[in-house]
């Protein structure tokens, strides 16, 4: 009578099964690596479409929530709304936008164009690409939160003027012309374009009331002399409302009026 051994094959089938079972378990960790929620805030990097690769200013950037979007197209900000699919397309609904002109339109108009209807989302760590119908894309990397400029002890360069709903650049011959620093005792001095200038600021939560103006007397006129006289009547207007995002500083009168100013790009 022949004698039934215990023989191997049970042990290395077990083995086999083991090694299969690690294996799938190390597959479903890969695949179910963390992927970014796209709510949040993106850096755009740059932009592919007709054939080409535009790269991003240093601005541009979405900040998603769960049913709106506020943006930078590298110079005019915007809002739009959006509805999103899961995590694998969002629809994008565009709303008000400011029309300064900027240096690169270029980019901002692509921008602008891609940006709107419905965008699948791929996914990938610590980056998201929006892709349009025909194929172009937007690619975006995390974010990492960039500080506020501090108010007091910087320059700030006016670079575009509010009135309403409607923002425009400074004329031309009158960029660069207009700048003031808010001391940290809240004395303001600068240039309001032509002439210099200096006042008193307090400061009642993130509202500033500029006191009475002392200017030098210089005759002014052309486009610098336009910027002046707007400024002049913006800071005699009352108390202003102060906001601060990055190195972008906006203050705006009860009237709508107001101005937008840029902080130096070493700023900490």
């Amino acid at each position: 009578m022949r004698t039934l051994r215990h023989v191997s094959i049970p042990a290395g089938l077990a083995l086999v099964l083991a090694l299969a079972a690690a294996g799938c378990g190390r597959a479903e960790e890969g695949a179910g690596a963390v992927l970014p929620d796209p709510v949040g805030r993106w850096a755009v990097e740059s932009l592919t479409t007709g054939g080409r690769t535009l790269h991003a200013p240093e601005a541009a950037r979405l900040d998603f929530g769960d049913n709106q979007v506020k943006g930078n197209y590298g110079c005019n900000g915007f809002t739009a709304a959006v509805s999103f699919a899961g995590t694998s397309a969002v629809t994008v609904t565009p709303g008000a936008s400011t029309t300064m002109a900027c240096a690169d339109m270029e980019f901002e108009t692509a921008f602008a164009k891609l940006f709107t209807g419905r965008l699948t989302i791929d996914r990938g760590p610590d980056r998201l690409t929006l892709k349009t119908a025909d194929g172009s894309t937007i690619a975006m990397t995390s974010a990492p939160a960039t500080p506020d400029a501090p108010l007091t002890a910087v320059e700030w360069t006016v670079q575009s003027l509010i009135s309403g709903t409607s923002v425009s650049s400074l004329p031309a011959g009158a960029a660069g012309t207009a700048r003031f620093t808010i001391a940290a005792d809240l004395s303001v001095s600068g240039t309001l374009g032509c002439n210099r200038f200096s006042a008193q600021v307090t400061r009642e939560g993130d509202r500033l009331t500029f006191g009475p103006l002392t200017t030098t007397r210089m005759a002014c006129d052309g486009p610098a002399g336009e910027v002046e006289a707007k400024l002049t009547d913006l800071f005699a207007s009352g108390p202003l409302v102060s906001g601060i995002e990055g190195r972008r500083l906006t203050l705006t009168a009860a009237d709508g009026k107001g101005l937008i100013a840029e902080a130096p790009s070493d700023v900490e």
